[in-house]
């Protein structure tokens, strides 16, 4: 499967360097592309994101990117962490960078868009956005890690929220215990 990973300037790097090391051990690739503001919250968090080099990695500015057309197939995009003002920018169709516009094509061409908002608490222009990209088919997950696994480790709270990234889109994992299993 072909995916693009998109990564922005809210807090929560650690989230998109466990999805693409996910996708990479199980076999997948990912274009990977980075808001200007995410390098700087990458370098404050995590130090430096280790993209494999199969994965392409773009700039955020430049439209010379295959997945800017709804010619090019891809399986999925997942923006994660999504910052609400890309969160914002996707819901109205502003499309001023590549993933907006690829978050744009993803919706036209109905393609599977993953956001992962990582902002609390939320007020009503967060919330209204959210609902009008639910509306226009995007899945919303929350990272809100869950607990009933038990997790020990700030790792295994990350894969919580990962493993259900994982599932929307089609990619199968054993990060996390299944409720009940």
């Amino acid at each position: 499967m072909k995916f693009v990973v998109a990564i922005t300037g809210a807090s929560g790097s650690v989230y998109a360097q466990r999805l693409i090391d996910c996708l990479a051990e199980s076999g997948h690739v990912a274009d990977v592309v980075l808001s200007n503001h995410a390098h700087e919250v990458i370098a404050e968090e995590i130090g430096e994101l280790r993209v494999p080099a199969h994965f392409p990695r773009h700039r955020d500015r430049s439209m010379q990117v295959p997945f800017a057309s709804g010619s090019a197939l891809y399986d999925a995009m997942v923006v994660i962490p999504c910052s609400m003002g890309t969160l914002a920018r996707i819901a109205y169709g502003y499309s001023d960078s590549v993933i907006t516009r690829a978050a744009d094509v993803f919706l036209k061409e109905r393609r599977k868009l993953v956001l992962v908002p990582r902002e609390t608490p939320w007020n009503l222009v967060h919330a209204r956005n959210v609902v009008a990209l639910i509306e226009s088919g995007a899945t919303m997950i929350p990272a809100m890690p869950s607990f009933y696994g038990r997790p020990q480790t700030v790792g295994q709270l990350v894969d919580t929220v990962v493993a259900r990234v994982l599932d929307h889109i089609g990619v199968g994992h054993d990060l996390v215990q299944r409720w009940k299993s």
